[in-house]
């Protein structure tokens, strides 16, 4: 398939296959809402043939880094409003990504409330908080009884989110964060339905994304999922037990219709996801890797070969708001500036430049 080639996912049409990971910016400051640097940031980036938002939490309790924005308050609707508005008037498609933090925070970044996890583990590290690095507090073990109530948060934050105008949502189930806290054993130590076993293990995330696709629609609903990256204490070291894990979580998934899943794997043509891919029998978008920048020859591997649906960038998209016309025309990228990921204001974030010619 042709990277610059259409494609449909779920209930979008996509007028290409580059997909903008969801990129933490922190630009939303203390209350979460979305201003004019976030409007520009999103609208900059449209011509990619889907955007999926930065981490959002879906409850106060869920907010996993300083300035990061929510899908909670209504003035956290309106400036997502405003984002939406702006990406579809340029042409563009944006989801949402709903992402709870689970152990990743800390009381004095989510604003006093309870961190909750699987299992009563802390990370080993320290946190950026707003009145600067702690260490990871052991989190509140989530009892049986209590997971309804979770569940519950995804699936308003994901009704919200499509009030806001987003095309739909990808749950994060990546990365060390809540959902995935569930999947991995480091971080889940439970003994009840939801731990164990790895087909205990994939329930609840297999459960979230039932709710949140019942709620808003399938075609409309995605997954995001990092098998053995191993990152924030979220480790997946045993290949049987992460194979065995993953396999039952897309089993899972198939019978749901989503529109979407999305694979951070470092071996983009390895076996753990080519059986995913069959396992899941649906739209499959693949990043080749947290730790190294997807390259344009990386991107074309993926599509020409078949391994994937679509590619998902992250780098080169920051970076690059015109991304998609420099890929194609073989045009040189802009740099990005590592110092600027996650500081305030527009500097590395709204004024890297297009190609004027």
């Amino acid at each position: 398939m042709n990277l610059f080639s259409p494609v449909t996912l779920g209930e979008l049409q996509l007028p290409n296959r580059l997909v903008m990971a969801p990129l933490t910016r922190s630009r939303s400051g203390e209350d979460g809402v979305p201003g004019d640097i976030v409007v520009e940031y999103y609208r900059q980036r449209a011509s990619m043939g889907l955007l999926v938002s930065e981490g959002v939490y879906p409850s106060f309790a869920g907010q996993a880094f300083v300035r990061q924005p929510g899908l909670v308050t209504d003035a956290q609707i309106a400036g997502w409003r405003r984002v939406t508005d702006a990406v579809h008037a340029d042409g563009g498609r944006i989801i949402a990504q709903v992402m709870h933090s689970g152990r990743v925070t800390h009381p004095l970044t989510n604003g006093g409330h309870q961190v909750v996890a699987p299992s009563a583990v802390a990370i080993d590290g320290v946190t950026r908080t707003y009145d600067g690095k702690l260490p990871y507090p052991v989190p509140h073990a989530l009892g049986t009884e209590e997971l309804p109530g979770i569940v519950a948060e995804f699936v308003t934050a994901s009704v919200r989110a499509i009030e806001a105008g987003f095309d739909g949502v990808e749950l994060h189930g990546a990365n060390g964060y809540l959902l995935h806290e569930f999947l991995a054993p480091s971080s889940n130590l439970r003994t009840d339905g939801y731990g164990g076993s790895p087909e205990n293990r994939a329930r609840f995330v297999i459960e979230t994304a039932a709710a949140v696709a019942d709620a808003i629609g399938a075609g409309r609903t995605w997954l995001r999922i990092s098998p053995e990256h191993n990152v924030q204490g979220a480790l997946e070291t045993d290949p049987a037990d992460a194979r065995a894990t993953y396999l039952a979580l897309a089993e899972g998934l198939a019978p749901l219709g989503l529109a979407g899943l999305s694979i951070l794997h470092h071996e983009p043509a390895g076996t753990l996801v080519r059986d995913l891919r069959s396992s899941f029998a649906g739209p499959v978008l693949l990043n080749t890797g947290f730790g190294t920048v997807t390259t344009l020859q990386d991107a074309l591997d993926v599509a020409g070969n078949g391994w994937a649906d679509a590619v998902v960038v992250g780098r080169p998209a920051l970076a690059n708001p015109d991304l998609v016309r420099r890929w194609r025309d073989g045009l040189p990228l802009n740099a990005p500036d590592a110092a600027t990921f996650y500081t305030d204001g527009a500097a590395g974030y709204t004024d890297y430049p297009f190609w004027d010619n």
